[in-house]
């Protein structure tokens, strides 16, 4: 992370900096270090209100120059609305936009005393950790194939005022973990190929503690079986991999499985896609990134878990050895699968990544995958698709997201959905019809797990933004490190843990 984060004394008011961040409530008026900048200017803050130079309401950021009596030159206030209404989601996005306006310019080192506030239902810790994600996410730049221009360089220090015990070590493994995810996701995808995934898996191994990684190739995957994986691979001149990441913090204790779709660039197959925003397959492997990025902040927050994560790493590409619609391919499961659109392949990687997730023998199992275009038409930019029959995973999981703020909505997952798979050449066809596509999509992996503690999420509408100035996203790396670290507790406080 090209952020440093330095914490110090709740109180420390003549620390000398470039920039002082307080927020400013609607209803209550200054919070306490703003009431202090306010005395040390000579009461600068409030006559700025009183003016209109300024505002109070929620998200809303402005910034104060010229002020005298302060150990910075710059000012910042930030909205925060009324105090009695200030949740996470309001809390996040006034964080979220003041570390917007210091993406660029020139305000090097800034010190925020945002973490003073009092939050609806979230403690000190939490306030901390989110002021270091979102200002860890608006100062990446991707620069692997475009370096930063003279100007760009931004915020580089970041000081937060918080009290005595607090610690930024989770806050800045969590935002590590979604800069890794993000990174992996807006490589170009002659550079992120599966070999590259699985050289990264390698790196990881030999940075963290208690980690390590394996890698299967394509003739180890022929001796499984895996005959649905290979059969999407068989199109590209770049040899799938089978990416297994073991993060080992509990000894013996049965693990947390996460299974990330890696498909490093999509055409569709044989079934080609429409040129129009063909780039943006590139993100096909975002639910891969995100398994990378939370498997390295777990291990960077060092919890007390088995984690494994797995990441089918290949490439859909048109050619003469390409798998086609009417094939059938055999699954490592036994189970066969008629082809009917080589562009429902996601799930076709996935279902052997799962069954091969077996043989770990996972506590709980979780799928992410960038899986359909159905899910985005569902729910939108906002929410990650959940599908799971398991009643008390589909809990865990929600209530994960809404504590960061990286939310998810349930789809049901019934089987009167499942005879749209239905096939009269197949034990099941790679595709439902046209109506639910993300359900059935859901309904097909459902078929390889039925028997274990699984769940589902689509993330093709939350993994990146589009258009031109889009780019990956980084999620749900933070609902899944919060939902493990809730795993962890849940392990901790065991009869005889």
């Amino acid at each position: 992370m090209s952020l440093a984060i330095q914490l110090i004394a709740a109180n420390a008011f003549t620390t000398p900096t470039d920039a002082v961040i307080v927020g400013v409530f609607e209803d209550s008026g200054l919070t306490p270090a703003a009431s202090e900048f306010d005395r040390l200017s000579g009461g600068a803050i409030r006559r700025a209100l009183e003016r209109g130079d300024a505002a109070a309401k929620l998200a809303t950021v402005t910034r104060l120059t010229g002020l005298v009596g302060l150990p910075a030159s710059r000012l910042i206030l930030v909205g925060l609305g009324k105090s009695t209404a200030l949740d996470a989601a309001g809390f996040i996005k006034a964080v979220q936009e003041t570390a917007k306006t210091l993406r660029s310019g020139p305000i090097r080192h800034a010190l925020s005393f945002l973490g003073e506030v009092a939050v609806i239902g979230r403690d000190p810790g939490w306030l901390l950790d989110q002021q270091i994600v979102a200002f860890a996410q608006h100062g990446y730049r991707y620069a692997a194939t475009k370096p930063r221009k003279p100007g760009e360089e931004g915020l580089s220090t970041l000081a937060i005022a918080a009290a005595a015990g607090l610690d930024s070590q989770r806050g800045e493994a969590i935002a590590e973990g979604i800069t890794l995810a993000r990174e992996l996701g807006n490589l170009p995808p002659n550079l992120c190929t599966p070999a590259h995934l699985a050289e990264t898996a390698l790196r990881l191994a030999g940075e963290l503690p208690n980690f390590r990684s394996e890698i299967l190739d394509q003739a180890e995957m022929e001796k499984l079986g895996m005959g649905a994986l290979l059969g999407v691979a068989r199109g590209s001149a770049h040899p799938p991999k089978l990416i297994v990441m073991h993060y080992r913090g509990a000894g013996n204790a049965a693990p947390q499985v996460l299974v990330g779709k890696g498909i490093t660039f999509d055409t569709g197959g044989i079934s080609i896609k429409p040129g129009a925003a063909m780039d943006e397959m590139k993100y096909d492997m975002c639910g891969g990134a995100a398994v990378f990025g939370t498997l390295q902040a777990v291990a960077r927050i060092g919890l007390p878990l088995n984690v494994i994560g797995i990441v089918p790493a290949v490439e859909n590409m048109p050619d003469g050895n390409a798998y086609r619609p009417g094939d059938v391919l055999s699954s490592m499961s036994g189970q066969t699968i008629e082809v009917l659109n080589t562009d429902a392949e996601g799930r076709l990687i996935l279902c052997d990544a799962l069954h091969y997730a077996r043989r770990f023998k996972p506590e709980r199992l979780i799928d992410i995958a960038t899986l359909t275009g159905a899910c985005v038409v569902a729910l939108g930019k906002h929410a990650h698709g959940l599908m799971s029959e398991d009643e008390a995973l589909v809990a865990e999981l929600l209530a994960a997201g809404d504590r960061v703020h990286d939310r998810a909505w349930r789809l049901p997952l019934w089987r009167d959905y499942q005879s749209q798979l239905d096939s009269n050449f197949a034990d099941m066809a790679n595709i439902g019809g046209k109506h639910a596509g993300a359900i059935t999509s859901g309904c097909f992996l459902s078929r390889f797990t039925h028997d274990l503690r699984w769940a589902h999420l689509d993330i093709a509408g939350t993994a990146w933004d589009e258009g031109r100035k889009g780019g990956a996203t980084g999620r749900p790396v933070g609902l899944l490190v919060e939902w493990l670290r809730a795993c962890a507790a849940e392990a901790a406080a065991r009869p005889g843990a």
